[in-house]
């Protein structure tokens, strides 16, 4: 195993907390073991690993994230996905194929939206034509965690939202009564409502968006006072 994942293990064994553990597991619906770890303490307790000394060089970064994905404790993919971000900026093309596993593997909402909002959307930006290639592959595969990762990679792009490229994506998925789907529509246009308040509305009135992806979408237009009468 290599030493930077080794030495993550002895950072963050002692600080398990079995009564944290348990509320941890039940939260996430009882599919990942825990060391009950909360983020604070965790980012705490790695915070001499993430130093630029300490840091595992970029070419073995998918070594140390296929382990860090491999071990029980949700813990370990947390700390993956906080080392991406820290090193974001350096993270090659090559990767894709690796994130893309961490996407489809141990899914959940908890590493996927990290992975989505902060890692793909880097990519996009720095890789566009790549990473596009693969956000072609995505948005047709029945993995909802991939499809989830399309709609939401520009989530904190405001202005520079590729406004067509979204809106598709979301008219390819607004009938998948999916949950994880339908928070992902109305969580994506109510950041850009924040944007081009206009462009939200008329398409969710235009596509007959309903339910939670409408009231999401809306969410805050209503509690800013920038609702039409037509789309209330």
């Amino acid at each position: 195993m290599h030493q930077w994942v080794v030495a993550t293990q002895k950072a963050l064994a002692p600080l398990a907390n079995s009564e944290n553990a348990c509320f941890m597991q039940s939260y996430l619906r009882g599919q990942f073991e825990f060391y009950g770890i909360q983020s604070g303490p965790r980012r705490e307790a790695m915070k001499h690993l993430f130093s630029h000394s300490q840091l595992p060089a970029i070419d073995e970064l998918p070594l140390v994230l296929d382990e860090l994905w491999s071990l029980p404790q949700r813990e370990f993919q947390m700390v993956a996905v906080d080392l991406l971000i820290k090193l974001k900026k350096r993270l090659p093309v090559a990767m894709l194929a690796d994130l893309q596993r961490c996407i489809t593997t141990k899914s959940w909402w908890d590493t996927v939206d990290m992975l989505a909002t902060h890692i793909i959307g880097s990519f996009y930006l720095r890789y566009p034509n790549e990473t596009m290639a693969f956000i072609e592959r995505w948005r047709g595969q029945d993995n909802m965690w991939l499809r989830r990762t399309t709609l939401l990679f520009q989530l904190k792009y405001k202005q520079n939202t590729d406004v067509p490229l979204l809106f598709s994506l979301i008219r390819e998925n607004k009938s998948d009564n999916e949950f994880f789907i339908q928070k992902a529509i109305g969580w994506v246009l109510r950041e850009y409502s924040k944007t081009n308040p206009e462009a939200v509305m008329e398409f969710i009135d235009s596509e007959k968006l309903q339910g939670l992806a409408k009231r999401e979408g809306l969410k805050w237009l209503k509690n800013n006072g920038g609702i039409t009468s037509s789309s209330k």
